[in-house]
């Protein structure tokens, strides 16, 4: 179908027919696919990296999972947890081609999709009643479920609704391999049902502070009022939150790709071999990524480093946090980790190094990280206050007017650039490169969560 002819719904439709259609334990399933005689049988299954490094879990069986094994846990936590189970490496290039194998057949079946991931896609079946003869959103579902296992051997859970925080909390009822509808007139019910930590972009700093005011069920932060949000979160945060405990959600679902992503990057006029020079210039990189994301209103959940050694091997390692952020305390820890990830991993002078953050979203959405050290607390109210204050004086008076002691103490030499001709400053235009951060397609399996190319080291998803 093409996007011509496929209008989304209307956002503030009171009876919208939303699907979000969920691959179970995705990787693990295209594990097994692609290898029926090895992986395929081993109930004890693990995807993701080495457990000799510093690889994570990707993704893992039910049966692990009934150990306390989770996503983006270590591999070997992971497996001290769960011995018996077999580590199998990410299946890139079969995740990608198996994802778009879903997406067409959804696309057969509904005028809207939208994936939100490699292995999420929204349905939107606004409109669609009389095409299907009055078929129930749950027959559909079913029927959605039915055909996608058959032409694709891929199980998927549903969660259907009138809007897609909903039906994507839903899903998560859904699983494993079902389907949970919210009935029209039930939101709100349906929403009493969940702590307020269940609410996707409510993170672990605001489930403290709001548990410090008694609120820990949706149905305890009901009856606090608009006002009361906004004074204890801010103007954004808290009417956002207001609206979610609710239920309420107005964004539209978009037929086409998954958004755009935003990176930069740099090539360098002599290799560089100095790890703090090397972390410098990706904070740098990471803080015009980000203040692109900010200016274009934007999130991004997917962090993306690229690394090529003087020897002209090019590397690249990701890994998508819990919920969308855009600051650069939030974006340089994960990357200053995935670099190091990859230095560990083949120690080599490197020519180039970028940056990129992927698997967008548009406005506030909220969000905590805690995988890697020292990003418990993601995109703080102070972070995204001191971005915007930033910006604002980067705007008035030009990029370099604020910037943070890791690039400071490298600016008057830094060791990426030629030697300063006579006459020119810290800040004169010198050497090759490109620090611009610039619009790029996702690659094969932009949200995939980290991988590692070729080291083969594990990302959560």
């Amino acid at each position: 179908m093409t996007e011509a002819s496929t209008p989304s719904a209307s956002p503030t439709s009171p009876d919208r027919r939303i699907l979000l259609v969920d691959c179970d334990m995705f990787f693990v399933q295209v594990a097994r696919l692609e290898d029926p005689e090895g992986a395929g049988r081993e109930p004890l299954l693990l995807v993701g990296g080495s457990p000799t490094g510093r690889g994570v879990v990707t993704s893992a069986s039910y049966e692990v999972r009934k150990f306390g094994v989770r996503s983006g846990m270590p591999t070997a936590q992971a497996l001290r947890l769960c011995p018996d189970a077999k580590v199998v490496g990410v299946p890139r290039g079969s995740v990608s081609r198996y994802s778009k194998e879903v997406r067409r057949v959804l696309e057969d079946l509904s005028p809207v999709v939208q994936a939100a991931s490699v292995d999420e896609f929204y349905l939107d079946l606004t409109g669609t009643e009389r095409m299907f003869h009055g078929e129930s959103l749950e027959a559909s579902a079913w029927r959605i479920r039915e055909e996608v296992l058959e032409k694709t051997r891929i199980s998927v859970s549903i969660g259907g609704a009138t809007r897609k925080m909903l039906a994507k909390m839903a899903a998560g009822r859904a699983k494993p391999a079902g389907v949970f509808v919210v009935p029209e007139g039930g939101e709100q019910a349906f929403m009493c049902e969940f702590e307020l930590r269940h609410i996707p972009g409510v993170g672990p700093s605001l489930v403290r502070a709001l548990r410090d005011r008694g609120l820990v069920r949706v149905e305890d932060a009901l009856p606090v009022e608009e006002s009361f949000m906004v004074e204890w979160f801010g103007e954004s945060r808290g009417r956002w939150l207001y609206r979610k405990v609710r239920g309420l959600d107005s964004s539209r679902i978009v037929h086409g790709e998954v958004r755009k992503s935003v990176s930069s990057e740099r090539t360098f006029s002599r290799d560089i071999d100095d790890g703090e020079a090397l972390e410098a210039i990706l904070l740098k990189l990471t803080r015009s990524v980000t203040r692109t994301l900010r200016k274009r209103g934007f999130h991004g959940r997917t962090i993306t480093v690229k690394l090529r050694d003087n020897d002209f091997t090019t590397r690249q390692a990701s890994h998508s946090v819990p919920e969308p952020v855009n600051t650069d305390a939030s974006v340089f820890p994960v990357a200053r980790t995935l670099l190091g990830q990859l230095r560990d991993r083949r120690r080599r002078p490197a020519r180039l190094l970028g940056v990129g953050v992927s698997n967008l979203s548009e406005g506030f959405e909220g969000g905590q990280m805690g995988l890697f050290p020292g990003t418990d607390e993601g995109d703080s109210e102070r972070d995204r206050d001191l971005s915007r204050a930033v910006d604002s004086l980067s705007d008035r008076f030009g990029e370099d007017t604020v910037l943070p002691g890791r690039i400071l103490g490298r600016s008057v030499r830094d060791p990426s650039r030629p030697d300063p001709k006579p006459g020119s400053g810290p800040g004169a235009p010198s050497g090759t490169g490109d620090e611009s951060p610039s619009d790029s397609k996702p690659g094969p399996d932009p949200n995939s969560g980290p991988h590692s190319t070729p080291d083969g080291t594990g990302s959560p998803k």
